[in-house]
């Protein structure tokens, strides 16, 4: 099969967690089918692998609403005799329906959160219109792929979609498999010597987007609810914090056993050595991209109820402590259980996330459903 994606925003090269999400899933993807990826100038299809990415669409605003484009995706889709169009999150979807019903294309909504309920969770007095045209569009769409289970059965109950066109279609991680417990002693050892952490003290880690809003949130929770917590405790660690757009305040500050990094080329390099990854998140939706590599990598994650969506803590083996949202005095007792814990990230949790099962899933999905 020939399919035409349209991604309305930058996401290459790839470095916050959605932008990983759509760039691994095409990578993967176009292993079974070929994908031709229609998206905003800014993108550098030079970051793509595997699939073709064509600079079509406008960096302004206004191209949402931009007509025009209309007729360039159909001579698109004509051009490459594509049989699907994927949209990444439903706003384009009055021209995705256009498309499908002047070309015949099966048209597949590939959805990261309920858009509509994540910015009603940020405070939008316009979520009930997004959400409506969300319905819209997924109730035209051919076939509804969902982040995680809990947005999926929301869909259909709520959107009235039949449950036999939709399917999970989870955020993965490229780790097929356990890594050795050598490579990830040596990680600890280079972070212990590169930021002189004591032997004695767990490596916690916490990493993110911070011009978002419910990452900037959790971040805060972090470190003036859940640090003062350990510290009455005196329970010692040293939590690095990686990610762009740390807010100067925090940056700057001198907070206990914390450590602001900024941004870091080589996360893998923190993934591996750290032992705890904390996810205080309790605002936006969708599976949380950070939790899902953490523990492929093999890190305890400590998480609130909110931040666990989409990842089922018996597909872990006790890497995933879950906390009710906002008990923070919960949360710092689960940290230091945590950093206490030995238990290794079993083969199930790589079967369910692992890239290419994800995608095999998606590409069997919508073939075994065009041949009917």
């Amino acid at each position: 099969m020939n399919i035409i994606s349209l991604v309305s925003y930058p996401f290459l090269p790839a470095r916050t967690g959605g932008q990983k999400g759509i760039a691994l899933f095409y990578k993967y993807f176009s292993a079974y089918h070929a994908v031709t990826c229609v998206t905003t100038k800014k993108n550098k299809p030079g970051d793509a692998s595997g699939y073709e990415v064509l600079n079509i669409l406008s960096d302004s605003r206004l191209r949402y609403i931009n007509p025009f484009l209309f007729f360039s995706l159909r001579k698109l889709i004509r051009k490459k005799k594509a049989s699907h169009l994927i949209l990444e999150h439903p706003y384009f979807g009055w021209l995705g329906i256009l498309l499908k019903m002047s070309t015949g294309v099966k048209l597949v909504v590939h959805s990261h959160n309920i858009e509509g309920n994540r910015w009603k969770t940020l405070g939008k007095w316009w979520w009930k219109i997004l959400w409506s045209y969300e319905k819209m569009t997924h109730r035209h769409a051919d076939f509804n792929f969902f982040i995680q289970d809990e947005d999926r059965k929301y869909a259909i109950e709520a959107f009235g979609l039949r449950p036999d066109k939709c399917l999970t279609v989870s955020f993965g991680t490229e780790i097929s498999g356990p890594e050795s417990s050598d490579s990830q002693a040596g990680a600890t050892r280079m972070l212990r010597q590169q930021f002189r952490i004591a032997d004695e003290r767990p490596i916690l880690l916490f990493n993110g987007a911070f011009q978002y809003t419910p990452n900037r949130e959790a971040l805060g929770n972090l470190l003036y609810r859940v640090n003062p917590v350990l510290q009455k405790r005196n329970f010692h660690y040293r939590l690095l914090i990686i990610g762009i757009d740390i807010p100067a305040a925090i940056a700057e500050a001198e907070i206990p056993d914390v450590q602001v990094v900024g941004y870091a080329e080589d996360l893998g390099l923190f993934l591996h050595g750290s032992q705890v990854f904390l996810n205080p998140v309790v605002t936006g939706g969708g599976i949380k991209t950070k939790l899902v590599e953490a523990i492929a990598h093999n890190l305890t994650a400590v998480s609130s109820e909110s931040g666990a969506v989409g990842v089922d803590p018996a597909l872990c083996n006790g890497k995933l402590l879950i906390c009710r949202d906002n008990d923070w005095e919960a949360f710092a007792e689960a940290i230091v259980k945590a950093s206490g814990l030995r238990s290794f990230t079993p083969p199930s949790f790589y079967e369910h996330f692992y890239w290419a099962n994800i995608t095999g899933r998606a590409a069997r999905f919508i073939e075994g459903h065009s041949l009917k």
